[in-house]
């Protein structure tokens, strides 16, 4: 080991401040992906003066599941304001950040390296605790403190790249679930004189089924008869690491794989989860599917594809309740298939379509950018092991 690596436990220092005086009552747990969240913890009546506070530098960790989880939950806070956290976390600080950076400290915890490692120091309770005294034999490279300001610089800019792609996509996807709504749900959709279709008097007819009225000369048709259904052949075990082409499967996460089977426009729905909460995306390009993952492109009608996008994402919550199954729950076919949809006139789908793609191709170019970026985040964290 290089001669600049030293322990943790050289530079930081146990902070025991508990919220006795009920000053603060906001309560944050930690993410495995090591960011402060709202706690899911039910506090109602809980006495909150036994709560540790934590101030803005400060870290706070969970060393409790380690071994169970591979990682451990820890965070740095950059909030002005103070906070809660659960008694059972540690709360410390660098004594010196003239030594070490707190920025520089927490790129060092974010490398899967680091988890690796401390997965190693783990006891042998169930659980898979890290004893604090292990956690801090636990050594870091200690560059200069301005060699160290040099590389957080460089990786706040990558994640504030990061972050703005983010607001990009959320943005975009705003902007055209708004349109949907103007012109599916409130059937605003620009008449022949580019007008609110229904405000400027255009005609409505009752829909028995859908118990509404919907603009004349649309159609009531099912999932079956508008979009194409097939699924992936590969099993969730061909991902790799370092794949060229998108590996879509049933779980939140997009993966890689060296293969593609498809080359196309198209919704990807999980097929099962056994929480039935199915992961939904759109994708545009070369890709390869997890052979329970449904591959959806519209067929020749006048659904488009944006349309079928917003649909299906409306009925997520929906297939909760209709999935089949016990264990691991299932959409299958039966379910699917007679789903009805409205079809607008060939005038509607046009024009929404051609709105629309532009909206998706951003959406779609922005999270290539986060992909790359994230890659480049990933990279630099690696490299934290040679710094000199």
């Amino acid at each position: 080991m290089k001669s600049n690596y030293k322990k943790v436990g050289d530079f930081i220092s146990l902070v025991k401040e508990k919220n006795r005086e009920n000053l603060y009552s906001e309560l944050l747990g930690i993410n495995i992906d090591k960011f402060f969240m709202p706690s899911v913890a039910n506090i109602h009546g809980v006495d909150l003066s036994t709560y540790k506070v934590i101030n803005k530098d400060q870290f706070a960790c969970n060393r409790m599941h380690v071994g169970r989880d591979y990682r451990i939950p820890i965070s740095l806070s950059r909030r002005d304001e103070p906070f809660l956290v659960s008694p059972a976390y540690d709360v410390f600080k660098i004594k010196d950040t003239s030594v070490l950076l707190p920025e520089y400290l927490m790129m060092w915890f974010s490398r899967k390296e680091f988890d690796r490692n401390a997965w190693f120091y783990t006891d042998a309770d169930v659980r898979g605790g890290l004893p604090w005294n292990s956690f801090c034999e636990i050594k870091l490279p200690t560059p200069s403190i301005e060699k160290q300001r040099e590389i957080v610089r460089e990786y706040k800019t990558i994640v504030n790249r990061i972050s703005l792609n983010e607001q990009l996509i959320q943005k975009l996807e705003k902007t055209a679930q708004a349109i949907y709504r103007e012109w599916f749900v409130e059937f605003e959709f620009p008449d022949e004189n580019g007008k609110p279709y229904k405000t400027s008097g255009g005609k409505l007819v009752w829909c028995e089924e859908l118990e509404k009225e919907i603009p004349k000369g649309w159609q009531l048709k099912t999932y079956e008869e508008v979009f194409n259904f097939k699924t992936g052949k590969l099993n969730s075990d061909a991902a790799i690491s370092d794949g060229k082409f998108p590996f879509f499967t049933c779980s939140q996460e997009t993966f890689k794989t060296n293969t593609f089977a498809f080359d196309c426009e198209a919704l990807i729905l999980a097929g099962n989860n056994a929480s039935a909460i199915y992961p939904f995306k759109y994708f545009e390009g070369k890709f390869d599917a997890y052979q329970r993952t449904y591959i959806i492109t519209p067929k020749e009608s006048f659904v488009s594809i944006y349309q079928g996008y917003f649909e299906i994402l409306g009925r997520l919550e929906e297939f909760k309740g209709t999935s089949s199954g016990t264990a691991t729950k299932f959409l299958t076919m039966q379910i699917l298939n007679p789903i009805k949809i409205i079809e607008p006139e060939e005038q509607v789908y046009m024009k929404f379509s051609k709105i629309c793609r532009p909206i998706f191709t951003g959406k779609l170019l922005a999270k290539r950018n986060i992909s790359s970026l994230t890659e480049l985040k990933e990279l630099l964290l690696s490299r934290l092991a040679t710094v000199e």
